[in-house]
């Protein structure tokens, strides 16, 4: 067991759209677990800390939830930019980008195309308990791209996943045969992680820019879909993504969260 300070909001972070392998374990969710890389964990919010439930692998988890870095001096500088996102910034200061598995990353977001989030976890849930491997008491870990790739579409049917059933495929032959190189993309500007991620048949702009943020940790990723597009256009109509500089993949965090939380806001622009 490890205890650090609270230095973000399990809530707010895990159940915000960038991952869906996380489970509210108490109605106050405070209590959660969940699976990343073949690792079990759950983890408590106190009021003053945050407790990690593992042993060795403390490490991968610190690299995860990306706990080396100094969010208060990022939220610090996003706030400074404009006024409303000083006010997405202090909604939801706990978010904090996770640093997950760039397969894992790109076949979940492939699954989340034209989906909602509760159906999502369902299909990536058959998808590990089915082809994964069981770590403890049910929980399963998210199956090697090698492993999706010897399957037909009839095998992976079981999944319930719809016409997405070709696209995880296609990015699980990438993946495995080592077309798409995981390592060149971290290391290159994020252009060419577009271009590689998007040769991946069904991959768009959208799921290759939340693959590069959450997968690839390519903070200056920027996703944009129905609800960000109205958000930058009625929050931000002066700005366009590269404004929020390094860390615009946090800023689009604060900003998602935000607008889901307050739909009244674009109610009152279609007014206007």
């Amino acid at each position: 067991m490890v205890s650090i300070p609270a230095i973000f909001d399990l809530e707010e972070t895990l159940d915000c759209g960038q991952a869906f392998r996380w489970t509210a374990l108490n109605d106050e969710r405070t209590i959660w677990e969940g699976v990343a890389s073949g690792k079990y964990l759950r983890l408590e919010q106190k009021p003053d800390s945050i407790v990690f439930h593992c042993g060795e692998e403390s490490g991968f988890w610190k690299n995860y939830f990306d706990l080396s870095a100094d969010y208060v001096a990022k939220r610090k500088h996003l706030a400074s930019l404009s006024p409303a996102l000083k006010e997405a910034v202090e909604f939801a200061p706990g978010i904090r980008i996770l640093n997950q598995d760039p397969w894992e990353a790109t076949c979940s977001f492939i699954i989340s195309q034209n989906n909602h989030i509760p159906r999502i976890k369902g299909i990536i849930s058959r998808l590990c308990e089915n082809f994964g491997q069981e770590i403890c008491r049910g929980q399963f870990s998210f199956p090697s791209a090698e492993k999706i790739a010897a399957l037909g579409e009839d095998e992976l049917s079981v999944i319930r996943a719809g016409f997405r059933h070709r696209y995880i495929l296609s990015a699980a032959e990438y993946f495995a045969s080592g077309k798409i190189d995981a390592a060149a993309i971290r290391k290159a500007p994020i252009e060419y992680g577009r271009r590689e991620l998007m040769q991946i048949t069904g991959v768009g702009p959208k799921v290759a820019e939340c693959a590069l943020l959450f997968g690839f940790h390519k903070t200056e990723g920027f996703p944009m879909d129905t609800w960000m597009k109205k958000a930058m256009s009625t929050l931000f109509p002066d700005k366009t993504p590269a404004d929020f500089g390094a860390d615009a993949g946090l800023a689009q965090q604060y900003i998602f969260h935000y607008s889901r939380m307050h739909p009244e806001l674009f109610k009152e622009a279609a007014l206007k």
